[in-house]
């Protein structure tokens, strides 16, 4: 009998601890600082999105916020470390869930499944790319660049710094029969000073670099790759209107290593949602072309895999060579 109560007793400890072990830790998260990490180098437009993040997170979390850049790859550096980091709630990824999704389909053997190795539980906002010129280009349209792309054939060059900018590039050759040579930059920044002398013809990045580029004087944006103008950039056509049938639209997740605790990804998911339902979040959104996005975990990880099956289509519309 006794042997019997003591094993009824292991039993229930055993039940009762795993049970309650995730509702414990969340109970317990945070104790130590959190890392949100960026696959794009300071002062890119992941970073200063993320950096914005950070400081809001951290008087909601009430411990340090760090920052950690790890560029290369289109990014793909920082989704291979976040996908292989312990899913326990200290490495968080805040980045365009369609990159990583396309991503996915750009390698022959890629080092990571994404979605099986990432969880999304909150989103951020919606955001086009954006088809730009230097400043001082002749092409004033999508119209006049297509038609001066042509004339230049091979000779025609363009810059990206991302997945979506070469998905973009790539179907604009595609449907305007360019010839078009890709241009690929780490830093967005570097190709600024290409464009200007004329040794590139255009570039395709994302909102908030484009975006502030624009206002200091430096490109002018042609284009938006969504199918209907943004809300936040009214008077920005889109390819689509300049009869370039494009439309990528991108979207910003909260990104973690999949198999965190329920109740730690509740309480990062709801952190990021109430600050993106400021209006403060809103309009530091709008500077950099975003819209917000608000879905529950569920919904948006129903996004991200049907996004990894539209984007691994678009790799293969656009014809993109496989690394």
């Amino acid at each position: 009998m006794l042997v019997r109560h003591s094993m009824l007793w292991s039993m229930s400890v055993l039940l009762l601890t795993g049970l309650s072990t995730p509702y414990l830790h969340a109970q317990d998260y945070p104790n130590r600082e959190i890392r949100l990490i960026v696959g794009f180098p300071p002062g890119t437009g992941a970073d200063v999105n993320v950096r914005y993040f950070a400081e809001k997170l951290r008087v909601l979390a009430g411990k340090t916020i760090v920052v950690e850049n790890k560029p290369g790859a289109n990014s793909n550096v920082a989704t291979e470390y976040v996908a292989r980091s312990k899913p326990d709630g200290y490495t968080i990824y805040p980045f365009s869930a369609t990159t990583v999704a396309a991503s996915q389909h750009l390698y022959k053997n890629p080092p990571v499944d994404v979605g099986k190795a990432l969880e999304v539980i909150a989103t951020i906002n919606t955001l086009p790319f954006m088809l730009v010129v230097d400043a001082k280009s002749p092409y004033k349209t999508v119209a006049e660049l297509t038609q001066g792309m042509k004339k230049k054939g091979a000779g025609a060059s363009f810059a990206t710094s991302t997945t979506v900018g070469t998905i973009m590039g790539a179907l604009y050759n595609q449907a305007a029969g360019l010839e078009a040579v890709e241009i690929p930059y780490r830093n967005p920044a570097d190709a600024l000073g290409e464009m200007e002398s004329g040794r590139i013809d255009y570039g395709l990045f994302d909102p908030i670099f484009a975006l502030a580029q624009m206002r200091q004087g430096a490109v002018r944006i042609l284009a938006v790759s969504t199918a209907e103008r943004s809300q936040v950039l009214p008077d920005i056509p889109t390819m689509k209107e300049a009869g370039v049938p494009i439309d990528l639209t991108s979207w910003w997740g909260v990104m973690v290593p999949a198999g965190m605790p329920r109740p730690i990804a509740q309480k990062i998911g709801d952190w990021f949602t109430q600050i993106v339902k400021t209006e403060e979040a809103r309009k530091f959104l709008a500077i950099g072309g975003g819209d917000p996005l608000f879905r529950t975990p569920e919904e948006a990880n129903a996004m991200f895999h049907a996004a990894i099956q539209q984007w691994g289509e678009y790799v293969r519309m656009a014809k993109i060579p496989l690394n």
